[in-house]
């Protein structure tokens, strides 16, 4: 029999330990309503560090019962160590004792302790551990230090000197390499460089990238530490094209085999990215809206590009078979439920306003969540299934967190998606039935009348969000028109991406001085406008290779490339490895 899935709510009033799906009505309680400000599940699910303004307490989840209590007034964070041998906490920082402690859950007895000024959520926990605990380590100013879980009491077993280093990410599994990230500073390009960390002490790197445009950046190692993506971020966007910066996505091989920029077939902000739990390929949403999602193999090769729409958000289930594209914050909370195995969309949905959106242990289910303070009105949870289907879903007067109990890996099965009974198998079909028959039944009514400027922002807010007007069903003949004027505007955005990939290149040469180098080759000398030249028109091979695929990826089968189109697809590995050999000889 499968385990039960459990999950936790938290109210003004306290934590409640739920039973998840599947259940009849309401889900039952597991534990009393345990009192606290914040609350934090281990890796496994097999313990639940509760903070109060008393300390911390640590239970069973299993059996309900107290393992150990850590009575420490003004705890603002805690995390549990990977296998659950540590709780690290964080309190405010005063002078007269160090405020970062490392605590061990079977004796409750302090193990190490150092100061940090400031806290944030983006690189908590402070201190990092592989996920076999056999290695931890800290960044600090210039430095980063490595440590012995086996004995705290050594201190600093190992140093990484880089200079204006500001992010460090340790490789979790296995824990072989080591990236940090040094910013801009004073004229000089930010920087990725991955060490390998039994040779560090010699401090020479594996593989390195430089860029410019860059004051922050987030590091993500795959499971298998092979590959590194870097999302680096700058605070303003020098094109005046976005409020928030700019953002670009980089990819490093940490066996120093690739380096360069992730193809993105669309200019605008990078608005998520993650790697497959199976650490063999990654999801990137990008552009502006409706923005496009793509999939890339752990050698940065497009997968599969999916079709546009209003999303900022990727959620892969456990096991790597599904995977949601949403759109929150600003967006109406759009969801797409997609099978990975075959690239099929199993259904849609939309749960507006979710602040938290998680899949549960065994990947069957999703969690949103409308949470305070981010939002005080409309609290609650909703919980859909793998294909979109609401499952179960209550409304609370204030909720403040909502959480699935974690499994350890290999806990629960990865089983395909079942089998549809025939009624419904149009329907989880990408839900397209769905959406018909709804836009059918709306168009058979009576509309209300709008006013023509009401009219005009509707279709704005349709373009925008990748959304179908009402009128758009009505009308044949209006929506082949719409279907015309979306091919020109494919065409005009491929056109534009060219150019604004070309300027990117042209600038960066630049900016490098590379450029203006003379390579030579067996065929003679190749100035660097001629390198400049020959790589704009590889890029534009490139692209028009992405657009036939597209093309095929839009027609569901339907569409069948001519002999020119099958021959430029044949030849892109080709001309993606004359791309990195140019470039790196720049």
């Amino acid at each position: 029999m499968t385990t039960p899935l459990s999950f936790f709510v938290r109210e003004p009033d306290g934590l409640s330990l739920l039973s998840g799906p599947p259940f009849n009505g309401e889900p039952a309680a597991q534990i009393p309503k345990i009192p606290c400000v914040s609350a934090v599940f281990s890796s496994d699910g097999t313990m639940l560090a509760v903070t109060s303004e008393k300390g911390v307490t640590i239970y069973d989840t299993r059996e309900g019962s107290v393992i150990q209590s850590v009575n420490v007034a003004g705890v603002k964070a805690a995390a549990f160590s990977p296998k659950g041998t540590f709780l690290q906490t964080f309190e405010p920082p005063t002078q007269a004792q160090k405020n970062v402690t490392l605590w061990n859950v079977a004796s409750g007895a302090v193990v190490f302790q150092q100061s940090q000024k400031t806290f944030s959520k983006e690189v908590w926990p402070i201190i990092q551990f592989s996920n076999d605990e056999s290695v931890a380590c800290r960044t600090v100013t210039n430095e980063v230090h490595f440590f012995d879980p086996m004995d705290f009491a050594k201190g600093i077993v190992e140093r990484l000197r880089l200079p204006g280093v500001s992010t460090a990410r340790l490789a979790a599994s296995p824990a072989t390499h080591v990236a940090a990230y040094v910013p801009e500073m004073k004229g000089s390009p930010a920087s990725v460089k991955i060490y390998e960390r039994r040779k560090m002490s010699q401090g020479d790197e594996v593989a390195r990238r430089s860029f410019y445009k860059s004051s922050s950046a987030q590091l993500l190692w795959n499971i298998g530490s092979t590959g590194l993506l870097v999302l680096a971020q700058s605070d303003v966007d020098k094109s005046n094209q976005s409020y928030y910066g700019e953002a670009r996505l980089h990819y490093l091989r940490s066996d120093g085999s690739y380096e360069g920029l992730v193809p993105l077939s669309k200019d605008g902000p990078v608005h998520d990215v993650q790697w497959s739990p199976t650490g063999r390929e990654f999801l990137a949403v990008y552009g502006f809206m409706p923005s496009r999602a793509t999939l890339y193999d752990d050698r940065c090769r497009v997968i599969h590009n999916f079709k546009s729409g209003p999303y900022n958000t990727i959620r892969w289930n456990p096991h790597g078979r599904f995977f949601c594209l949403a759109g929150f914050g600003t967006l109406p909370g759009d969801m797409a439920f997609w099978d990975r195995t075959d690239l099929s969309c199993l259904g849609s949905t939309r749960a507006e306003c979710t602040v938290t959106c998680e899949w549960s242990s065994d990947g069957r289910y999703i969690l949103a969540a409308t949470t305070a303070p981010r939002l005080r009105v409309d609290n609650g949870i909703k919980i859909f299934k793998y294909n979109g289907s609401l499952y179960y879903e209550k409304k609370y007067d204030k909720l403040f967190q909502a959480e699935w109990r974690p499994a350890a890996v290999g806990f629960y099965e990865d089983r395909p998606a079942s089998p549809q009974v025939s009624g419904e198998k149009n329907k989880e079909k990408g839900g397209k039935t769905e959406l018909l028959t709804e836009k059918s039944a709306a168009a058979a009514k009576t509309t209300a009348y709008m006013a023509p400027h009401a009219k005009a922002a509707a279709a704005v807010r349709a373009q925008l969000l990748g959304e179908e007007t009402s009128s758009s069903a009505v009308s044949k003949s209006a929506l082949k028109n719409k279907k015309r004027r979306e091919k020109q505007k494919e065409k005009k955005d491929a056109e534009d991406a060219t150019v604004a990939l070309t300027e990117d290149i042209s600038t960066l040469g630049n900016q490098m001085g590379a450029l203006s180098a003379t390579v030579d080759s067996n065929t003679g000398n190749i100035t660097g406008d001629e390198t400049t030249k020959r790589l704009r028109a590889l890029y534009k091979k490139i692209r028009q290779i992405e657009e036939i695929k597209q093309k095929v990826s839009d027609g569901d089968g339907n569409y069948s490339t001519n002999p020119a189109q099958r021959e430029k697809l044949q030849q892109e590995s080709a001309i993606r490895e004359e791309i990195r050999a140019l470039e790196a000889q720049n």
